[in-house]
C-alpha cells in the first residue's frame, strides 16, 4: 500500500519531458536532486498576484491613454475578460502541474522542449525588459516630490539602484521577498481606496458637474485594441503564482486560487479607479501630468495630498517591481533545471535561491535600461512596456493552447482557452507592426542559445 503524502510536503522535483529523459547526466541538471522549500503561504502568494498586477499601470497609463478617450474604457473591459479568461487558464493548468516554471512547464509538457524553450525564453524577455518599464513607473512618482529624478541621467541612476537593491533582497531569500511583497500590496491599496473614495464623495456633492468636458473621441476598433495592448500591461503578472509554484505551500490549490481571486480583485480596482480618472479629469491635464492619480487626489486635497500619493505610487510600483525580479530570476532556473538552459543557471546559494540566475537578469535590465535612459520617463515607459510585451505574447498564447491539449474535454477550460488565445492574438495585433518586429528579433536571438545547449548534451 502506497502512503499519500502530506498536503504541505513538497512532491517530486517536476523536470519536464526532455529533461526526465536524461536524469543521470548530473552536470547538466546539477541543482535537480534538492527539493525546494515550500515557502510562500497563501497570503504572500496572493500578495505576489496582486502586487504585480497593480502597480506601474494603474499610475502611467491614464497618461498614455488619455488621447484615446472613451476608446480606453472599452479597453479596459475588453482587457480584463481577456485577462480573467487568461487567469482560468493558468489555475487549471496549475492545478494539473503544479510545478517550477509556469508557462515554461506547461508548453513543455504539452508541445516538447523546443516550444518549451521558446516559451520560456520569451516570458524571461518580457521579465526583464519589462523590469525596466516598472522601475521607470517607480522613479516617475518620485520625481512629483522630487523633481530632479524626473528625467534624465538622475531617474536612471536611481532607477538602478532600486532594481539591484532588490535583486540582492532576492538573492537573500524568498522569504524576505515574499513579507516585502505582502507589506508593499497593502500599501498599494490606500491611495487607490481613497480615490474611490473621494470620487464617490463629489458625485454625490456635484452631480453631472464633477464629470469633466473632455472632447468626443471616435469609437474605433484599431483604437480599441491599441487601449488593450497597453492596459494589458496592468494586468501583467496574471500568471505569477504559477511560475515559483514549487515554493508555494500546498501549491495544487492554493496556485489556482491566488490566481483566480488575485485577478477579479485587479480587475474590479481598475474599473472603478480608471473610470475616476478618465470621467473626471480633463483629458489634456491627464496626459500632461506624471502621476495622474496624484493629480487627481491634489486637485482636491492640495499639494500635501498630492505628495502623499506619489510617494504611495512609488511604493506600488516598488513592489510590483520586487514581485517581477523574483520571477525574472526563477525562469531561466527552472529552464536549466528543464535542461534547455545552459547547467550554470541551475546553480544555487547558500539560501536556495537561484543567485547566478538573478544577477544575469539583472544585468539585461541594466542594459535596457542604458540603451533608452534619454527623454521623458512617459515616452520611455511605452517604448519599453510595448517592446517587453510583444517579447512576451508567447508564452499567454502557447498556455492557452497548451491547456487546449493538456485539459481536452473540459468546456470551461476550452472556452476559457479560446477566448484567452484570440485576445492575446488581439493584443499582438494592437501592439503594432514596430514592436512585434522587435519581439521576433528578441525572439530569434534564443535561437543560438537552444542549439547551443542541445549540442553540449
Amino acid at each position: 500500500m502506497t502512503t499519500r503524502p502530506r498536503r504541505d510536503q513538497a512532491p517530486r522535483p517536476f523536470l519536464p519531458l526532455d529533461a526526465r529523459r536524461r536524469r543521470s547526466d548530473n552536470k547538466r541538471v546539477s541543482a535537480a536532486a534538492s527539493l525546494p522549500r515550500r515557502i510562500l503561504g497563501f497570503w504572500p502568494a496572493l500578495a505576489l498576484v496582486v502586487g504585480n498586477m497593480i502597480g506601474s499601470g494603474i499610475y502611467l497609463l491614464p497618461a498614455t491613454l488619455a488621447p484615446l478617450g472613451a476608446n480606453a474604457l472599452i479597453g479596459w473591459g475588453v482587457t480584463i475578460l481577456g485577462a480573467m479568461a487568461l487567469a482560468f487558464v493558468f489555475a487549471r493548468l496549475a492545478a494539473k502541474l503544479p510545478c517550477a516554471g509556469g508557462p515554461y512547464a506547461f508548453a513543455d509538457a504539452a508541445f516538447g522542449p523546443v516550444v518549451g524553450f521558446a516559451v520560456a525564453w520569451s516570458y524571461w524577455i518580457l521579465v526583464w525588459a519589462g523590469n525596466g518599464a516598472v522601475a521607470i513607473a517607480v522613479v516617475s512618482a518620485l520625481g512629483v516630490p522630487f523633481p530632479l529624478l524626473a528625467s534624465g541621467a538622475p531617474a536612471f541612476g536611481t532607477a538602478l539602484v532600486l532594481i539591484w537593491a532588490l535583486v540582492a533582497v532576492n538573492i537573500r531569500g524568498v522569504a524576505l521577498a515574499g513579507r516585502i511583497q505582502l507589506v508593499t500590496a497593502i500599501l498599494k491599496l490606500l491611495p487607490l481606496a481613497g480615490i474611490v473614495v473621494l470620487a464617490l464623495w463629489l458625485l454625490l456633492r456635484d452631480g453631472h458637474a464633477a464629470i469633466a468636458a473632455n472632447p468626443s473621441v471616435p469609437i474605433g476598433a484599431g483604437a480599441v485594441a491599441g487601449a488593450v495592448a497597453l492596459t494589458f500591461w496592468g494586468f501583467l503578472g496574471v500568471e505569477s503564482a504559477t511560475v515559483p509554484a514549487d515554493k508555494v505551500k500546498d501549491a495544487a490549490r492554493t496556485v489556482p486560487l491566488v490566481t483566480l481571486l488575485g485577478t477579479a480583485l485587479t480587475g474590479l480596482v481598475y474599473v472603478l479607479v480608471a473610470g475616476t480618472i478618465t470621467l473626471m479629469m480633463p483629458a489634456d491635464a491627464v496626459a500632461a501630468s506624471p502621476s495622474p492619480l496624484a493629480a487627481f487626489l491634489g486637485r482636491s486635497w492640495g499639494a500635501g495630498a498630492q505628495l502623499i500619493v506619489a510617494l504611495f505610487a512609488a511604493i506600488s510600483a516598488l513592489g510590483t517591481l520586487n514581485g517581477f525580479i523574483l520571477l525574472q530570476g526563477e525562469m531561466p532556473w527552472a529552464m536549466a533545471r528543464g535542461g534547455v538552459f545552459p547547467a550554470w543557471f541551475a546553480k544555487e546559494n547558500r539560501h536556495g535561491t537561484p543567485a547566478r540566475a538573478h544577477l544575469v537578469s539583472g544585468v539585461l535590465v541594466t542594459l535596457v535600461m542604458a540603451l533608452n535612459y534619454t527623454g521623458s520617463t512617459a515616452t520611455l515607459f511605452a517604448e519599453i512596456a510595448t517592446i517587453s510585451l510583444a517579447a512576451g505574447m508567447l508564452a499567454y498564447f502557447v498556455s492557452a493552447l497548451a491547456a487546449l491539449k493538456l485539459l481536452a474535454g473540459d468546456r470551461a477550460v476550452t472556452v476559457a482557452a479560446i477566448i484567452a488565445a484570440g485576445f492575446v492574438l488581439w493584443m499582438i495585433y494592437g501592439l503594432g507592426l514596430r514592436a512585434n518586429l522587435w519581439g521576433l528579433g528578441l525572439l530569434a536571438l534564443g535561437l543560438p542559445v537552444f542549439l547551443w545547449v542541445r549540442r553540449a548534451r
